[in-house]
């Protein structure tokens, strides 16, 4: 192998510019020649292919999004448009790829290795929804920003004597959330893989009003429903008013931490190396605080499990 590519996919998040930079830098190291692909499977489909130096990734370790840039691409989930990503792909003299990204990139990457090029995938996503990996880039970053947003909503919460409900990223993941909530002292946590009770929420909230608490910080996941709707259901149920705070996408910005960092840097470095050995259809990722790599069809077999001991223990600490 002499040439590989390196591309970025989906949803962007802290530290996949880190990644991109270990990817080729490792790659120069091992005496491989990389190139960018720009915008993802959409550049790849339209040939925006060029080689990257040293240079080319110089200071970006601590900058957030991707400069190799993100983009939607429907014709890549076409036969027709992967088989023009393959021709470009070949045409470039790319003969393996490194794909930085979440669920949707990783089907790509499969779909391109049955085509005959070896794809190796390295998570990144905010969401922490990748099966198979304890940790994705972004993850951390992500959730030191909720983390900072709810510090500082339970000021003006204790100020006024409110209850917030906040609103944050995680689709049809809870990890955000939980770790977020359970960090910054929530009384409730909403997310997608427990059931919850609105009773038990409105008894919670008037339990801690009897006790004499004066504010309440509930913490949803947008994929159990949105704030505003939440409040609704509390309003309705309760008499209680409640103030909305919708994180956004202020979640996916910001310069990656210092673990973010580290891992993109671990994660990219084994994808090369991966590729070296001849071997194609593989995510990387960490368990034990050790970085592995394994057959992509695990990713896709079941959805990454929330932690249901550290959900049970967010709902004792917050009696």
């Amino acid at each position: 192998m002499k040439r590989i590519a390196v591309l970025t996919s989906g949803g962007d998040a802290p530290g996949m510019n880190a990644a991109v930079r270990a990817v080729v830098r490792k790659a120069i190291y091992e005496g491989l020649e990389v190139a960018g692909v720009m915008n993802g499977y959409q550049g790849l489909i339209d040939g925006k292919i060029e080689l990257l130096q040293l240079g080319s990734v110089g200071d970006i370790i601590q900058r957030g999004g991707t400069i190799l840039r993100s983009a939607r691409c429907p014709e890549f989930l076409t036969a027709e448009g992967r088989e023009k990503a393959v021709r470009q792909l070949k045409k470039h003299g790319v003969e393996g790829l490194v794909v930085i990204g979440g669920d949707g990139s990783f089907r790509g990457a499969f779909e391109l290795s049955l085509l005959g090029i070896p794809s190796v995938c390295v998570p990144a996503t905010i969401d922490n929804d990748i099966n198979g990996t304890e940790f994705t880039i972004g993850f951390d970053t992500a959730l030191n920003t909720v983390i900072d947003a709810i510090d500082k909503i339970r000021d003006t919460a204790t100020s006024h004597e409110r209850t917030f409900i906040v609103e944050v990223m995680g689709r049809d993941a809870g990890d955000l959330a939980l770790w977020a909530g359970l960090a910054g002292g929530a009384e409730t946590i909403l997310i997608p893989e427990e059931q919850y009770d609105v009773d038990d929420i409105v008894k919670r909230l008037k339990s801690g009003t009897g006790r004499g608490k004066k504010h309440s910080i509930i913490i949803v996941a947008e994929g159990v429903m949105s704030a505003n709707a939440l409040a609704e259901i509390i309003k309705k149920k309760a008499g209680i008013e409640t103030r909305v705070s919708v994180l956004g996408h202020i979640q996916r910005g910001g310069s990656p931490s210092a673990r973010d960092r580290v891992i993109a840097s671990q994660y990219g470095a084994r994808a090369v190396e991966v590729l070296q050995e001849g071997r194609g259809s593989v995510a990387v990722g960490m368990k034990n605080h050790q970085v592995i790599d394994y057959k992509l069809q695990e990713v896709f077999e079941e959805m990454q499990k929330s932690n249901k001991m550290m959900y049970r223990l967010s709902k004792e600490l917050s009696i």
